[in-house]
């Protein structure tokens, strides 16, 4: 539009004024608008990266396939040819199995057997599944518009609602195991956040999703608020000071459970770090958040380890059932080492802590089995994203802002 043509005069400048900025004002919104609408144009390999690395790692004599030697496959561009692949893994309940390559160009023998076994019900949020297969139909939807993708997203969110537990957590397989740890609410591998920030990204009315009606949404946002007040609640207060999460709850007592028999009950800074990493995203948090925010940030700050570092060296190869080790790690003390924490906190003591496969637990890294040594992540450096997120997070939301002062 030419300004110049526009008539300026006394009586009507004001007027003429503000219609003008309202109209540079829209074009603004409108072009915000437009840039994030734009249709993503690729599904990531990242995205379904535990998934990928299980299916070519370990033949599973339980899998429907096993990996075919030097198969292609699709370009994370190649979007509907991918989505077709989530569709044709879908069952018929809208959940996902776990451990396949979602991108593998499969043989006609391959497409027939995993269509075969749609009934199945081995469907599963563990290994990053479901949610990941749902944000990924809902983006192919938004570059094709195909409606066979919006079917399947609006199928596997269904999925999400009627797994979800009425205290608000999710377990790691739906329909539920008996007699195992994979009913327990989930936090490990990220389940609990990763369904969390699917249902907070729909909530937020990102672009790719709106195709879903208000009558679902409200729904969705039942389960969400649901499933905050399950986080809020499992917080692990034992000393009389709130910390951070365990792994997995009892689904019924939400209190601290096992899982695998190295996996035992205590703080597990890995996964608190990705709860805290998400509730730190929330805006307008309420009153009971930001104070899980800051006791939880409290905690990562008390249970640094200073002067330590993981070192992988090589070793023997060892051959044992569960993996073949080629490596083993070890401890080593250095002043320039960066801040550290152990993945388990003893509860009660809050003492750093290791476990083995006989659940025996120890409270050295030389004490686990060179198997379990090399094969788990028994140290990690998440909480310090936390800390270093934690200081504008405080000053936005906390009227003290010196909650980490030494």
């Amino acid at each position: 539009m030419k300004f110049s043509n526009i008539a300026f005069n006394p009586p009507h400048l004001l007027k003429q004024f503000n219609f003008i900025l309202l109209l540079l004002f829209s074009g603004i919104i409108f072009a915000q608008s437009q840039k994030e609408k734009k249709p993503a144009t690729t599904i990531e390999y990242s995205t379904f990266s535990d998934n990928t690395n299980h299916w070519y790692s370990i033949a599973d004599k339980h899998n429907m396939i096993n990996s075919l030697p030097d198969k292609p496959r699709y370009k994370p561009s190649e979007i509907a040819k991918i989505a077709d692949n989530l569709l044709l893994f879908q069952k018929v309940n809208g959940g996902w199995p776990k451990n396949y390559d979602f991108f593998a160009i499969l043989t006609p023998q391959q497409v027939n057997i995993v269509k075969a076994r749609k009934n199945e019900t081995n469907t599963t949020f563990d290994n990053g599944n479901t949610y990941t297969q749902i944000a990924a139909l809902a983006i192919a939807w938004q570059a094709t518009k195909a409606e066979k993708y919006k079917s399947g997203c609006l199928k596997g969110l269904e999925f999400v609602l009627q797994s979800q537990y009425k205290n608000g957590g999710w377990p790691q397989y739906y329909p539920l195991e008996k007699n195992n740890y994979s009913s327990h609410i989930t936090f490990n591998d990220g389940t609990m956040i990763g369904i969390m920030q699917l249902l907070k990204n729909i909530l937020d009315n990102e672009p790719q999703y709106s195709f879903i009606d208000n009558k679902l949404r409200e729904k969705l946002l039942i389960a969400y608020n649901k499933g905050l007040d399950c986080i809020l609640k499992t917080q692990i207060n034992d000393t009389g000071k709130p910390t951070a999460w365990c792994q997995q709850y009892d689904e019924f007592t939400l209190q601290p459970a096992w899982a695998r028999k190295f996996e035992p009950p205590c703080i597990c800074n890995k996964e608190s770090s990705e709860i805290v990493l998400f509730l730190m995203n929330i805006e307008h948090p309420n009153k009971a958040t930001i104070e899980a925010v800051q006791n939880a940030a409290l905690w990562f700050d008390a249970s640094i380890i200073h002067n330590t570092r993981v070192k992988t060296i090589k070793a023997p190869k060892e051959i044992t059932p569960y993996k073949i080790s080629v490596n083993d790690r070890v401890i080593v003390i250095d002043s320039t080492a960066p801040a550290i924490w152990t993945r388990y906190y003893e509860l009660k003591t809050h003492r750093p802590m290791f476990c083995n496969r006989d659940s025996k637990v120890v409270y050295s890294l030389a004490e686990v089995a060179r198997e379990r040594r090399d094969g788990y992540g028994w140290y990690n450096y998440e909480p310090q994203k936390v800390l270093n997120k934690f200081p504008q997070w405080q000053k936005k939301w906390i009227k003290d802002a010196n909650v980490l002062k030494k």
